[in-house]
């Protein structure tokens, strides 16, 4: 930016100027009534000031035209404003299918970052250029607020959900990162940077920290050691039921219900069991409540979703673990 002075942000994502688009004419919008009506306030109001003492005003019949008018014209311009926030909400809220996934981290008062890769970065996150990015977000402690002002994107961090938010950055640069959520005595110092890379720089920033094993390969090590491989069998014939290929399709559960696996379905399932439980099975699952880490649940969730319908070892986490989720005896998948 050449230090100087710049109103807004650069518009440095593809759904940057949609958002500024829809601003702008809802801006334009308010400043013309606002205007108008100030200005008929002072129009009127010297136009039909009181001249005399014994002046009366005279009785003014309603016109039905006119209510019409007065209320078709801000009906009208409401539902354009509905029906474009609509489009960029929804713009907004459904990540393209081929997104590149990061799960995200907020703690006080830091953003961690995890890569599928392996790679982990605090405060910082780099981004390929022209490649969809998807940022699965959860928080350690309290809530959060992911905020990026060039990318006209933001999504809270809420303690106990995971929330996604995605973008897709058109220019190389630096990008500033902010906690938009007051989160304690140092939320002013949560601050923190977006590095989007062309893409051959991206590979290279990536070549050049190799990490010692993938966030796949990290939850399959959690499952293991977590035992959780005794009752989540691949063929299904344990205590808990097979999770191999189950994550985003729906379950069937004890009580009827058909529930998504997800990754919101993967977290309670770990910290939770009881809460929704797979029809066919038990309730013999303990919760992991408070024994496991936030960034291990995001390994746990990373390796679940690796787990493929073919082979037992699954995903990247090969032989440690030949079935699936940390924790789901009791609710699992079919």
């Amino acid at each position: 930016m050449g230090g100087s002075f710049n109103l807004f942000p650069v518009q440095a994502s593809t759904v940057a100027s949609r958002v500024d688009n829809l601003y702008f004419f809802m801006l334009a919008v308010t400043v013309f009534f606002s205007v108008l009506v100030a200005a008929l306030l002072v129009v009127l109001a010297v136009r039909y000031q009181r001249r005399r003492a014994d002046e009366v005003g005279a009785n003014i019949h309603g016109s039905t035209a006119l209510e019409i008018i007065w209320t078709a014209i801000p009906l009208l311009i409401t539902l354009v404003m509905f029906v474009w926030g609509t489009s960029v909400y929804f713009a907004l809220a459904k990540p393209p299918a081929e997104a590149m996934e990061v799960y995200v981290v907020g703690k006080r008062w830091m953003w961690k970052a995890h890569h599928l890769t392996g790679h982990r970065e605090i405060n910082q996150l780099h981004i390929p250029v022209g490649t969809p990015v998807k940022l699965l977000i959860s928080s350690e402690d309290v809530i959060h607020s992911y905020y990026i002002p060039a990318f006209r994107t933001k999504m809270d961090a809420v303690p106990g959900k995971t929330t996604t938010l995605w973008f897709e950055a058109t220019q190389a640069g630096e990008y500033r990162l902010f906690c938009a959520e007051y989160c304690g005595t140092q939320h002013s110092g949560m601050i923190g940077k977006i590095v989007a890379l062309a893409p051959r720089d991206y590979q290279q920033w990536l070549a050049g920290g190799a990490p010692a094993g993938t966030l796949t390969s990290t939850g399959a090590q959690q499952f293991a050691s977590l035992g959780c491989v005794t009752c989540h069998q691949a063929e299904g014939t344990g205590r808990g039921p097979s999770l191999v290929g189950v994550f985003g399709k729906p379950q069937q559960m004890a009580n009827g219900a058909r529930v998504l696996a997800d990754e919101a379905y993967v977290r309670e399932s770990i910290l939770n069991p009881q809460a929704k439980m797979v029809q066919g099975y038990a309730p013999l699952m303990p919760t992991y409540q408070g024994q496991i880490s936030e960034e291990g649940l995001v390994s746990l969730i990373a390796y679940i979703k690796s787990l493929g319908a073919g082979a037992p070892g699954g995903g990247q986490g090969g032989s440690t673990a030949p079935a699936a989720a940390p924790a789901t005896d009791t609710r699992g998948t079919n």
